[in-house]
């Protein structure tokens, strides 16, 4: 039996989530988590990957009609709202936001106008809806050379708790995921001997897998997370701690 015939028959009560940065790595493994639990997928990055093409192959409108990709420049507001257009088009529905690419997270929300932001959430998010960020241990505890992006994480924390005051009243929750190091095509660059040092800093004594970082963005999506609002959960194997 193909992947596609075991994917859940689409309906429209199945629940949408739109994942930045979806062609690779962290983003990905989220795209593959969402549509394994059941859900459709809207995702966007800069450029394709034969593993996109690939999900888009299998779970596509010619597929099952669960996975959207665009190419997209995550910095351009007028890019995301057509993003965003299509997505209302195709399924007339976002239930989740997961802000995983930085570069995206500044189109999607935190560069956008108010009124642009509320038209998003009022017209999409139907009922309960939650939006995860992800940002990094960087933003939590302070690490030599990274000053500027520490900087920007600790921001992005500041305004999910901030956000998540506001958008309380409307039942739609704001979380952050804090990764520590995780197998990424940024820790390859990194040398062996940084690499090695990071594990031994770290209690687990290894890198968290992509998968366990989507898990932990799932927990919070989802209904599992239905009480939890304006926190920072840190996955990092005991790095910070």
């Amino acid at each position: 039996m193909s992947e596609a015939e075991k994917s859940p028959p689409v309906n429209a009560e199945m629940p949408v989530a739109v994942i930045s940065g979806g062609s690779r790595g962290l983003g990905l493994a989220l795209v593959d988590l969402f549509l394994e639990r059941g859900w459709r997928v809207a995702t966007f990055s800069r450029s394709e990957t034969d593993e996109i093409r690939e999900r888009m192959r299998v779970h596509g409108q010619d597929g099952t009609d669960r996975l959207i990709w665009r190419s997209v420049d995550g910095a351009s507001a007028d890019e995301i709202r057509e993003m965003e257009k299509a997505v209302s088009d195709r399924w007339s529905r976002i239930d989740v936001l997961v802000n995983n690419a930085g570069v995206g997270f500044d189109g999607l929300l935190t560069f956008m106008r108010s009124d642009d932001i509320d038209r998003l959430l009022d017209v999409n998010l139907r009922g309960a809806g939650s939006v995860v960020n992800v940002s990094s241990v960087n933003g939590v505890r302070g690490h030599s050379g990274v000053a500027v992006y520490s900087a920007t994480k600790a921001a992005l924390d500041g305004f999910t708790r901030s956000l998540a005051r506001e958008l309380g009243p409307r039942n739609i929750r704001v979380n952050s995921v804090a990764p520590g190091y995780f197998e990424s095509d940024m820790v390859k660059e990194l040398s062996e001997e940084a690499t090695a040092r990071i594990r031994r800093r770290t209690p687990l004594g290894r890198l968290a897998r992509p998968s366990e970082i989507a898990e932990a963005v799932y927990f919070l999506a989802s209904g599992q997370g239905s009480f939890i609002t304006g926190q920072v959960l840190v996955v990092d194997g005991g790095l910070t701690c």
